[in-house]
């Protein structure tokens, strides 16, 4: 069996996978990744399926070494990353050999990285799935000394690549209205949506708060909300009328007013914007942000057919000379010696 070794792990490194839907009423949030389009990214360069656990690395990477030949993907947040010393490109595959040192660095850009692996990290099942769910208790981040155990990988191909969308700087995120939208008034929805919001340092797989210039934003009542169901994606309004951006790993419930809810196929802009971005938000009619799911379904499904082979840069490859560079010559005669 092949498996990963941890030589060293940003502090927040996590084995995540699609999470664990159908727990709600158990006061269990789904969890999982907080990019999930990286995850079908991975996928599509591996040949595999999105739902196998992988790598979360928030902010920081960490040092791995196979043991025995591995297939990589890196996707999500681009950082820094080498075997060997060798320089490696974002959103490819790549082989990890034997005892060879995969080094990832602090992210570029966005904010979560993703390390897969051909044949997924095989980690134990709880509950219908392998993904850490740190607020809950259920697995912890990554340390120097753990040993990944690796699926059986049937892939063959790497040095695949993939062109994707930037979404690591924040931007303008789409809105559907909930139950408690009307609560806001017109007024405070127009500036909610007017205002180019910052995001916080303060933030982490539950939620992020986002910072402006103003006064907070109030709904009438508050204060006798009920407590009820929340999701990833609920903007809250907390005490001081600031907004609040819920994720994968948030309550179940909470009373705190929602002015509404981020569509699911922004999601992934959200968690991946960095501190000090900017993030606008705009409000969507239940058609559109249908329509926007079903675009983003579409592409999902397309993923796999548009990788391409890696074009490498000659002076990243160490052994060249120990290439074919040349498998033939054509004469002018139009024969082959």
């Amino acid at each position: 069996m092949s498996r990963l070794h941890v030589l060293r792990a940003g502090p927040a490194c996590t084995v995540q996978d699609m999470g664990r839907p159908g727990y709600l009423d158990r006061g269990l949030s789904r969890g999982g990744a907080a990019d999930r389009l990286a995850l079908a990214e991975g996928a599509a360069l591996l040949g595999q399926s999105a739902d196998l656990a992988t790598l979360e690395l928030a902010g920081l990477g960490g040092e791995f070494r196979a043991e025995g030949d591995l297939r990589i993907a890196l996707t999500g947040a681009p950082m820094a990353a080498e075997i060997d010393g060798s320089p490696l490109a974002w959103n490819a595959s790549h082989l990890l050999r034997d005892g060879e040192v995969l080094t990832l660095g602090a992210v570029r850009r966005g904010s979560y990285g993703y390390l897969h692996l051909g044949g997924g990290i095989d980690t134990p099942v709880v509950l219908g799935a392998r993904a850490t769910h740190l607020a809950a208790g259920l697995g912890r981040a990554l340390a120097a000394g753990d040993v990944l155990p690796v699926g059986g990988d049937p892939g063959r191909r790497s040095g695949l690549r993939l062109e994707v969308e930037d979404r690591f700087g924040g931007g303008t995120i789409r809105l559907i209205a909930g139950f408690q939208t009307p609560l806001f008034a017109a007024a405070t929805i127009a500036r909610f949506e007017a205002i180019t919001f910052v995001r916080s340092p303060r933030a982490s797989r539950m939620g992020m708060a986002l910072d402006s210039e103003g006064e907070g934003f109030v709904a009438e009542g508050q204060r006798s909300i009920l407590s009820e169901v929340i999701l990833p994606g609920d903007v809250q309004m907390t005490g001081d009328g600031r907004p609040f951006v819920l994720l994968p790993e948030c309550q179940t419930t909470g009373g705190y007013p929602r002015i509404g809810t981020v569509i699911p196929c922004d999601l992934p802009k959200v968690a991946q914007t960095p501190p000090g971005a900017p993030l606008r938000f705009v409000f969507v009619s239940r058609e559109e942000a249908l329509a926007a799911e079903m675009r983003q379904a579409a592409h999902l499904a397309a993923l796999p057919g548009t990788v391409a082979p890696l074009v490498r840069d000659p002076r990243d490859i160490p052994d060249l000379l120990g290439y074919q560079l040349i498998g033939g010559v054509i004469s002018a005669l139009g024969e082959e010696d």
